[in-house]
């Protein structure tokens, strides 16, 4: 009974918190974290009809980072050719519209997450740690969906990369509640529960598409039903597994037999490890895109 009730009192005070956030979020007193310019520009010539290679070559040699962020990405293992390209058009040729889409979002999200890194210590090592492990689960998508999936390797990628973006203004939330911020483990806490809800209203509010907010929403549901084929929250879930593996995380506790996504891909968790095990140095030459 004793155990009962603590466990409705943590679940009562992560609703208060919670409410508090939206609260703080609605009249302004946190700002949510803005889409960069570039990727807002891109995205809009990537709807239009109108788009070319030579077009958006053009609005990406704007930003020179990026620029070389495609070309690495065109000679990867996403999409390396028979020869190396060294130009901006060649890259997006290579890499297709989806591929350019992928890697400027995904560019964009580590953008979002340069900005908010501060001086404040812990603030700073939380956000490398999440940037890290985003990185890791966004390979690991990638080669999961690209062996195991007809699912886009690319966007599985990118949903990957977001799926903890909700835990972005959580921390910056957090610092000002010293209770919490200053216990790592009651910090965790309050991340793990609360970040798939605030990284919707992050995704909602940059336009999004559903099943992208899916993924945010659902990656931690390891015992989610899942449709009647693969799915990217089955892809990221997976992954976002895997990356724990050899940690104290407490999805190492779960039963991974019981978890639907694996069989949702044709996966056995022994086979899935195994499967990343093999790929390993692609999996760490993708996450060098994002360092």
């Amino acid at each position: 009974m004793d155990g009962a009730l603590k466990k409705n009192n943590v679940s009562l005070r992560l609703e208060h918190l919670w409410q508090d956030f939206v609260r703080d979020v609605g009249c302004n007193r946190i700002l949510f974290p803005s889409m960069p310019e570039i990727a807002l520009r891109v995205r809009k010539l990537l709807s239009s009809p109108d788009v070319t290679s030579n077009r958006l070559a053009q609005i990406i040699n704007s930003d020179p980072v990026l620029g070389s962020r495609l070309i690495r990405a065109a000679n990867g293992p996403m999409s390396r050719g028979r020869k190396n390209i060294y130009d901006l058009k060649g890259a997006v040729t290579r890499l297709g519209f989806a591929g350019v889409r992928s890697i400027v979002m995904s560019y964009a999200v580590e953008q979002v997450y340069a900005n908010n890194l501060t001086q404040h210590p812990m603030r700073k090592r939380l956000l490398h740690e999440i940037w890290s492990h985003s990185t890791h689960v966004a390979a690991l998508s990638h080669v999961i969906a690209r062996d195991h999936t007809r699912l886009e390797p690319e966007k599985a990628m990118f949903s990957g990369l977001i799926h903890d973006i909700g835990k972005l203004p959580l921390v910056e939330y957090l610092e000002c509640v010293p209770e919490l911020f200053d216990q790592p483990k009651n910090l965790q806490k309050v991340l793990s529960v609360l970040h798939g809800r605030a990284g919707e209203m992050i995704l909602r509010r940059w336009q999004f598409a559903e099943e992208t907010i899916q993924v945010v929403k659902e990656h931690d549901d390891y015992m989610r039903q899942p449709a009647w084929q693969a799915d990217y929250v089955d892809v990221v879930l997976v992954a976002n597994l895997l990356s724990h593996i050899g940690t104290d995380h407490p999805c190492t506790q779960v039963d991974w037999t019981r978890v639907p996504a694996f069989s949702n891909l044709g996966l056995t968790p022994e086979a899935s490890i195994e499967a990343m095990k093999a790929a390993h140095d692609e999996i760490q030459e993708i996450k060098q895109l994002f360092s």
